[in-house]
């Protein structure tokens, strides 16, 4: 089969290797059929990502069929269309115990810590797969992962109907993040600096947007909510001072969150005081925990509109191409699938 690797960051290889063997017999072979290619996936191949260890085959938003199965094996059979979470936990420690695994005192995640799916066939334990419905396209079912990660943090940020949601980026997660809102029931104003994403935005259900390259943010956002400010504001731009920027007065009100999503190492300017003189939630969100179920079960109801949130498709046998628009960002190119013959 072939995988690719990256050796070192702007580095990488295309290689022939045997099929994996099962070495266990409750491990699964999934022959791969989409990979959705993510934010963090860039920042492996631009050595951005803090938690990559190389080398490193990334990729975590894994689709694919089951093509054989360990003699223990009971969840899933031959044939079986699944997802793999990208989880790698203990099961044992106080946050698995407490319903945490995704921040496992050991956790490790499939294509940042420890391999991942760019490549033809993935080995992976039973307990990490869920099944799909085969009315959904495989190049759809690579996307249960970031809407997992859309369902977790609106979970710790306690979203609920009558909230007002400011989200700062609307990219692909933050795309995902105001459908998961509207979907509660949520008013919902997005802010970005690119038109063209805002747009995209009012498609998917805002109730407000601000272009934060030609307006004020913090005169519309009180001139939306009656002076107020928000009730809770989420963080998916995730650049320096992105953070900083939503502990701005005017942008949150009193008893508000602020939910984070970001790996930048940078140092932000929070004060104590900006934090507690309001009583603000500041709350940190990492990847997903037991959400794929529910976003499957939700995916297979067309409780989401999938249209344009991946934007190029890309065969696996011509990845350079991937690698060619991470060097090259092109603004049209807002998320890549890879699909496998």
């Amino acid at each position: 089969m072939k995988e690719v690797i990256v050796t070192a960051p702007h580095a990488y290889e295309i290689r022939e290797v045997p099929i994996p063997v099962l070495t266990s017999e409750y491990e699964v072979l999934v022959k791969m059929k989409a990979a959705g290619v993510c934010g963090s996936d860039h920042h492996i191949y631009h050595g951005k990502n803090p938690n990559t260890i190389y080398p490193r085959i990334p990729g975590h938003e894994n689709a694919g069929i089951v093509e054989k199965v360990g003699s223990r094996v009971s969840k899933v059979k031959v044939g079986d269309h699944v997802v793999a979470d990208l989880l790698i936990t203990c099961g044992i420690c106080y946050q698995c115990r407490i319903g945490r695994k995704n921040v496992c005192e050991t956790v490790k995640v499939r294509g940042s810590s420890a391999d991942g799916g760019f490549r033809e066939y993935l080995s992976v334990p039973e307990d990490d797969l869920y099944i799909v419905p085969n009315h959904i396209p495989f190049k759809d079912a690579a996307l249960v992962e970031p809407y997992a990660i859309g369902a977790h943090c609106t979970g710790r940020g306690k979203v609920v109907k009558d909230d007002i949601v400011f989200i700062l980026g609307t990219g692909t997660i933050g795309s995902i993040i105001l459908q998961t809102c509207k979907n509660i029931g949520c008013t919902v104003i997005c802010c970005d600096r690119v038109e063209e994403t805002l747009e995209r935005a009012k498609k998917y259900g805002a109730d407000f947007i601000i272009n934060n390259a030609k307006e004020n943010v913090i005169e519309r956002v009180r001139e939306i909510t009656a002076g107020k400010g928000a009730t809770v504001a989420f963080d998916s731009a995730c650049f320096p001072g992105s953070l900083t920027s939503l502990f701005e007065k005017g942008l949150i009100r009193n008893a508000g969150r602020i939910v984070s999503l970001g790996f930048s190492t940078e140092n932000e300017s929070i004060s104590q005081a900006m934090l507690d003189i309001r009583e603000l939630d500041l709350i940190g969100s990492r990847m997903s925990c037991y959400q794929f179920q529910p976003v499957i079960d939700k995916m297979a109801n067309n409780g989401f509109n999938l249209d344009g949130i991946a934007t190029t498709f890309i065969n696996f046998n011509e990845i350079d191409r991937m690698f060619d628009y991470m060097d090259h960002p092109d603004p049209k190119v807002k998320k890549m699938v890879l699909l496998f013959d």
